[in-house]
């Protein structure tokens, strides 16, 4: 009896069907993820320059050698995601890049991606913090979360404030257009604290925060905070209050924390923090 020789590849061999064809490894698969990833490096760092930028710029940005970002850069620009200055042979973010990330901030809702975060700022400081919103009347407050320790206020859910005398107000001021402050302004009460307009614009811009100490209710301290759009404009004012029963000494980290949400939020939105 004689014995069936086994196939050259050991195992048998099917007729009619070609072999298969090996697939790609880990390895090629992994260098492929990875090229994405350096792509998208190469455009955070275009995105993160506020102007036009040399190729040793954003590779070092991106942390790439020059000749790196080069190649990366190449395939960007022939995508539409990058474009070259002829003369000067700088780098920006191309058309392509430009309508992607415009319909990212289309689809993205500010009050949606505010509330949350704000909500979970109260529940980790307790104090009572409340967003407010540009109403036809002024600042209204949209949203209101209370703290760990009640505050007894007549203000609530549509509580319109005043520009001139709350911390919420401050900041809509100091984040509007010069012409849009004398429109708001002759909006206001007459019977109005004697502020100057023009200090308190440059002093909120500065800080990114306005305060105000028992100035619009006694008994009330405030801290608020703003959200900006892309324009720079305020599109929300988060405001922290607290009552004399809390302790003063730790307000300057509850500044720094709501500053720190507010600042997150802005980014989320494509907008640059205190850049105005």
């Amino acid at each position: 009896m004689f014995k069936k020789r086994p196939s050259p590849t050991g195992k048998r061999a099917t007729a009619g069907r070609a072999p298969d064809k090996p697939g790609p490894t880990s390895l090629q698969r992994r260098r492929g993820i990875q090229s994405v990833d350096v792509g998208f490096r190469v455009l955070a760092a275009l995105a993160a320059e506020p102007e036009a930028a040399a190729l040793g710029t954003i590779a070092k940005r991106a942390a790439l050698s020059p000749s790196q970002a080069h190649r990366y850069l190449a395939s960007l620009i022939a995508s539409g995601m990058a474009v070259q200055n002829a003369a000067s042979g700088r780098y920006e973010l191309g058309p392509q890049a430009i309508q992607i990330g415009l319909a990212a901030l289309a689809r993205t809702d500010v009050f949606a991606e505010a509330d949350p975060a704000i909500a979970a700022f109260t529940r980790d400081t307790g104090r009572t913090t409340l967003l407010a919103a540009r109403g036809p009347l002024g600042p209204t407050i949209v949203r209101w979360h209370a703290g760990a320790r009640p505050i007894i206020t007549s203000l609530s859910v549509g509580s319109v404030l005043p520009l001139t005398s709350s911390a919420t107000g401050f900041v809509f001021l100091a984040f509007v257009s010069d012409d849009e402050v004398a429109g708001m302004l002759k909006d206001e009460p007459k019977r109005r604290p004697a502020v100057d307009v023009g200090a308190v614009r440059r002093k909120v811009r500065a800080a990114m925060y306005a305060t105000v100490d028992e100035m619009l209710i006694p008994g009330l301290r405030a801290v608020a905070v703003p959200i900006l759009d892309i324009q720079g404009r305020v599109a929300l004012v988060a405001t922290a209050i607290a009552t004399n029963a809390f302790s003063r000494q730790e307000d300057a980290a509850v500044r720094d924390r709501l500053q720190g949400v507010c600042k997150g939020l802005t980014e989320r939105l494509g907008a640059s923090w205190g850049s105005t």
